[in-house]
């Protein structure tokens, strides 16, 4: 069979998630339904809180509720089918179903991944040119490199996912995953798949490794520009501003290049870090940032924030 073929003998695939133990699977139920519902919670807190405050509408916080909207989309793109799972003896989902959860699922991660320099690049901004900052980020160029990423994440994983779904698929159909991801989809071909493992390390050198290369070079520069700062309260209180952004990068990241450094990892692993990073995120922002607290306090107090 040509490698241009679309001669599929698949219809549908089989996620192989977890063993079919009643017990088991009820916990992992109550468990990841709990930590689904409260990741989409918190980044709902998150995004109406700036939505509702107008002193967070400025563009870190305009980054933070994009990247709360990432998160949300991202963790939805996987859980709930998951979680279906969890309780239907079926565990099939069609070929088009396959295609389409691998396709967004890809592109909110690329894009997520580009992100980070977006707002790795607005906490540069505020360091090392605070008396310009609202010159540079202007609300155009905010939502332009917010716009660019988005375009890039989903370009990126259209050559992915189209590349791995062009292949033949000669009768085995389950995929070792709780979702289809391309690795252990494309691993259930009946052909030969290293040009198309070439084509995903030259994206990932693209948006993963030369986005993290941007964003420890940003880091370079506004660690150099805290060291100017003489006072010690202003050392660290430039620092505070850019440490919910660094543990975000640090959580996303390193379980991220593990998991893909050993595409055979623990599904548990892979579960945890899809639900974990989409948890964190408001956890982080809402126990370390001043301005997020006092628009909560806010809400809780009077019913309503200042407009």
């Amino acid at each position: 069979m040509l490698p241009g073929q679309n001669q599929s003998w698949v219809s549908e695939f089989i996620l192989l998630s977890f063993p079919r133990d009643p017990t088991t699977n009820r916990t992992l139920f109550v468990a990841f339904l709990l930590l689904y519902l409260s990741s989409v919670l918190g980044n709902v807190l998150i995004v109406i809180l700036i939505r509702l405050d107008t002193h967070l509408h400025t563009p870190m916080y305009f980054f933070l509720c994009v990247l709360s909207l990432l998160d949300m989309a991202y963790v939805t793109t996987t859980i709930p089918q998951m979680l279906v799972h969890l309780l239907t003896p079926s565990q099939t989902i069609p070929f088009a179903g396959c295609w389409l959860q691998m396709y967004v699922f890809g592109a909110l991660g690329l894009t997520e991944c580009t992100f980070f320099v977006v707002m790795a690049y607005d906490r540069y901004v505020a360091i090392c040119h605070p008396l310009r900052y609202t010159v540079i980020l202007s609300w155009g160029l905010c939502t332009r490199l917010a716009a660019g990423t988005l375009a890039c994440g989903f370009f990126f994983s259209l050559i992915h996912t189209f590349l791995t779904m062009r292949l033949p698929y000669c009768g085995r159909n389950v995929v070792n995953h709780y979702f289809c991801e391309g690795p252990s989809v494309r691993s259930l071909a009946c052909m030969d798949t290293h040009l198309i493992e070439t084509v995903d390390l030259v994206i990932s050198v693209f948006v993963v490794v030369s986005p993290l290369s941007l964003i420890l070079a940003s880091y370079v520069h506004i660690a150099l520009a805290i060291l100017k700062i003489k006072s010690i309260r202003g050392r660290c209180k430039a620092f505070s501003t850019c440490a919910s952004h660094l543990t975000m990068v640090t959580f996303f990241y390193a379980p991220g290049i593990y998991i893909y450094m050993r595409p055979n990892s623990n599904k548990l692993i892979s579960l945890f870090y899809n639900v974990f990073t989409a948890l964190i995120n408001p956890l982080v922002y809402s126990l370390r940032n001043k301005d997020i607290k006092e628009a909560f306090l806010k809400v809780m107090c009077h019913g309503r924030v200042a407009q």
